[in-house]
């Protein structure tokens, strides 16, 4: 009973399990592929889901990927491509989410549409 009453208020304890497995995994990576990581890892934090589980599938399979990369032999910019922003949009996309700033940027077209409707031809 009183876990269930501290985990609604600090959050689940099982997604903190998670995170912390994940931090431990991306430290077992070689230094270029967690410094990769770490910052796509930032960058996701700033621009992708608001949901802790989605943010969470998405940060461990980032994890699997570059632990694969890593085993494989494969270089940071073979993985991410010439354009960081655009994989990290693209890998956040396969997700079906477009996080806060693409429900803003929705949002945003939507209303410039709005507008367009209400001005009356000159």
């Amino acid at each position: 009973m009183a876990a269930r009453w501290i985990e609604t208020i600090t959050g689940s304890f099982d997604d903190k399990k998670r995170w912390r497995a994940y931090k431990a995994r991306v430290q077992q990576l070689p230094p270029s592929h967690r410094t990769a990581v770490e910052g796509i890892e930032r960058y996701l934090m700033m621009t992708g889901p608001a949901d802790g589980d989605y943010l969470l599938q998405m940060v461990d399979d980032l994890a699997e990927l570059f632990e694969r990369a890593a085993a494989d032999g494969t270089l940071v910019r073979e993985v991410v491509g010439d354009d960081p922003v655009e994989f990290v949009d693209t890998f956040k996309n396969n997700y079906g989410l477009a996080g806060w700033i693409g429900k803003e940027q929705r949002r945003l077209a939507d209303a410039i549409q709005r507008a367009e409707t209400e001005e009356k031809p000159r």
